[in-house]
């Protein structure tokens, strides 16, 4: 997270000295001086992803050496009979760690078991799994459970968060001055509002709206992904997740989704006010708070900053977003969305340039941002794809995004959205003209960070500018990972599925320090992350981050003073440290849970890697009649997958103005441009077909054709 912390934090944090421990050097220099990272626990220079492997997915793992030709490696099982071998691919010094690499690729094995190590050079891998489908199972629930334990306004249960109970922060009760009545900075406004809920940022208890707006987005998006991708709905389902809505006929990622939305509703400027409908930047204590804090111990008087335009374009993108979602679940609330959707657009539109400003950075982060731009465009698109009318469409035009190339390589977030509207462009159906164009674009960017993978030995997904690692770069590796998803989505193209498969290896291990950036997952993972509430460090009485935290990772700048006096010197990759009080590299934040959700949900979702399933239908869609603005479709279905479907429904998507007011030989059932239509024949036989009538209405625009066909 880009926050101005380096003189306001460093005057309230305790710093905790840095013990070196001398360890067996790798190849190179002794592990004695500042420039080297000593490992502790696990010492290797075979690096690999420590969770481990998909059965039929790719496989490779880094040798740090001083060798230059290659180099014998053998793959042992758990009793240390070798099952597979190979010659490794000198790949000469890695820019970003400094370390002379070699690369071993064992993707051609591909029987599952426990316990593999790997050798090489003289050297053991430490031991890993292959066939870790289930694993990447449970980061999933894990990385979205995170929110939980973040929320902010209600008890957290222990019985659902076993080990992180505790009482509600900051509504108001002593010692707290409350979230339920805020006043404004001095000067700011004369007025006061209940602000309580949505979930508490990161390592402090602020909550701001920029940052709540990207993941409650890359929430939202990982649900809408199990509806027009090759997923499995019913995973992020009621039930799913460790949370106390499950159970209440709502997929329990949308109630967490809707605990940030209901708050990001809640920071809007009251009617009657001189910039009505804005929306509040942020709201966070008056000052810094030190390590650690419970938020119910919290004595700081609580404040609202200046709305700006850039939370309110976030409220519209989100809200939007949120409306097409929630609509079959709470029709009331998806309204609710979609008109405080509106209303932000109209006053970001009244107002479009005011900025919150880098100076207001005492008590929280700043998150300033002077250039909405592609807020705006963000916002029109999720406008756009949730009511298809023609002025949003035309701002997605109009706006230089929209035919821009969005994918950078230092990845997007918070601070630069333009790519999430054009992935959602790309993905939910609409009657956007250039659809095919927006969705090859998407193809093109993904290619790009293909390209940057290869060029990295440690298949790193992320080219920052200059070379120097951001703040959060374990995070924008992981926005570019769901591009290249988003990518193998639209074409099938298994390289991209690959792609992500082999770039999730650099977040589990496969890295310079051999570290796991997943609380829980891997034998050397990160646990001490900076945090108030998840302060085991500082006092055992606390816990460490939950499983499933994503630590923010390597960052050149190493702003903090534990960092920059351990790692002064640091190749980019070794820019890091499992310290609390190194808030510079090792924080946990929200957006970044978020993107780790996504990018996980995703890896669960495809099994072992192996071959594309086999489709269980194939459909024929085709307009049969068709007068002014009505239509008559005949839908044949034939079952294809060789197993009979039962209590089977078809789901589609139009990808134009259509709406569907009557079936027959079924019922439908359409939210926005999604479709589901329940035969009255619930069973399909291989072979057997069924055919289905469907009338409705093209509100505007040619009658095109559907897409996103599948029968479950």
């Amino acid at each position: 997270m880009k926050r101005s912390l380096l003189i306001a934090a460093a005057a309230v944090l305790l710093v905790v000295p840095v013990t070196t421990i001398a360890t067996p050097a790798e190849a190179g220099p002794p592990c004695t001086t500042a420039r080297t990272l000593c490992l502790g626990d696990v010492n290797s220079r075979v690096r690999v992803n420590q969770v481990g492997y998909l059965t039929d997915g790719p496989k490779e793992a880094t040798v740090v050496t001083t060798k230059t030709t290659p180099l014998p490696w053998r793959l042992r099982d758990a009793a240390g009979t070798v099952v597979a071998r190979g010659s490794t691919t000198p790949r000469g010094v890695d820019a970003t760690s400094g370390q002379n690499v070699q690369t071993a690729d064992f993707s051609a094995y591909h029987i599952a078991g426990t316990g593999l190590t790997l050798a090489a050079d003289g050297d053991t891998s430490v031991p890993f799994d292959v066939g870790v489908n289930a694993a990447y199972e449970r980061m999933r629930v894990d990385a979205l459970s995170f929110f939980y334990t973040q929320r902010s306004g209600i008890k957290i249960l222990g019985s659902i968060a076993p080990g992180y109970g505790r009482a509600a922060g900051h509504l108001g009760v002593p010692p707290n001055r409350g979230d339920t009545d805020v006043p404004c900075q001095p000067g700011v406004c004369d007025y006061r509002l209940d602000v309580r809920g949505g979930w508490y940022d990161a390592g402090d208890q602020g909550k701001y709206v920029v940052n709540g707006a990207i993941a409650v987005y890359e929430l939202m998006s990982t649900f809408e992904h199990t509806k027009l991708a090759r997923a499995e709905p019913g995973r992020l389902g009621n039930g799913s997740l460790r949370i106390p809505e499950r159970g209440n006929g709502v997929p329990d990622i949308l109630d967490e989704a809707r605990w940030e939305l209901e708050f990001m509703l809640r920071m809007r400027v009251p009617a009657g006010q001189p910039l009505a409908g804005m929306v509040h930047h942020k709201v966070h204590d008056r000052a810094w708070t030190a390590l650690p804090l419970d938020p119910a111990a919290d004595p700081q008087p609580r404040e609202l900053h200046p709305p700006s335009t850039a939370a309110t374009l976030d409220l519209a993108a989100t809200a939007a977003q949120g409306a097409r979602l929630f609509q079959p679940y709470d029709g009331a609330f998806a309204a609710r969305l979609l008109a405080a959707a509106r209303n932000a657009w109209t006053a970001a539109a009244a107002h479009p340039a005011i900025y919150a400003p880098s100076s207001d950075n005492v008590g929280g982060g700043a998150y300033d941002d002077n250039d909405v731009s592609d807020e705006f465009y963000w916002a029109a698109a999720e406008l756009y794809l949730s009511t298809g009318e023609q002025a949003y469409r035309d701002a997605v035009m109009a706006s230089p995004w929209h035919t821009a190339d969005v994918f950078r390589p230092q990845g997007f977030g918070w601070q630069f959205t333009a790519t999430a509207g054009r992935l959602d462009l790309a993905t939910v159906p609409s009657a956007l003209p250039d659809r095919t164009r927006v969705r090859q674009s998407v193809a093109d960017g993904a290619k790009q960070y293909l390209a940057i993978m290869r060029a990295n030995p440690y298949d790193i997904a992320y080219a920052p500018l200059d070379g120097k690692f951001d703040w959060g770069s374990n995070d924008l590796v992981l926005s570019n990972l769901m591009v290249i998803a988003t990518a193998f989505d639209i074409t099938g193209d298994r390289q991209l599925r690959d792609g992500v498969v082999r770039g999730m290896d650099y977040l589990l291990g496969r890295n310079a320090l051999q570290q796991s950036y997943v609380t829980g997952f891997g034998a050397r993972s990160s646990h001490n992350q900076h945090s108030r509430m998840y302060a085991h460090q500082l006092d055992a009485a606390l816990p460490s981050p939950p499983a499933g935290s994503l630590a923010g990772g390597p960052n050149s700048s190493i702003q903090d003073p534990v960092a920059s006096n351990s790692l002064r010197g640091c190749a980019p990759q070794s820019c890091y440290i499992d310290d609390i009080q190194a808030w510079s590299t090792n924080e946990v934040a929200i957006n970044w849970n978020a993107t780790l959700a996504w990018v996980a949900s995703f890896l669960a979702d495809q099994g072992e890697a192996g071959p594309l399933p086999r489709p269980a239908c194939s459909v024929s869609y085709g307009v049969v009649f068709g007068f002014g603005h009505e239509f008559l479709a005949m839908v044949t279905v034939r079952g294809t997958s060789g197993q009979t479907l039962h209590d089977w429904k078809l789901r589609y998507a139009y990808t134009g103005t259509q709406t569907v007011t009557w079936a027959f030989n079924a019922t439908a059932r359409q939210t926005a441009a999604s479709v589901e239509v329940t035969p009255w024949h619930s069973r399909l036989r291989p072979g057997e077909s069924t055919t289905i009538l469907l009338a409705g209405r093209v509100d505007r625009g040619p009658d095109t054709a559907p897409a996103f066909f599948s029968c479950a």
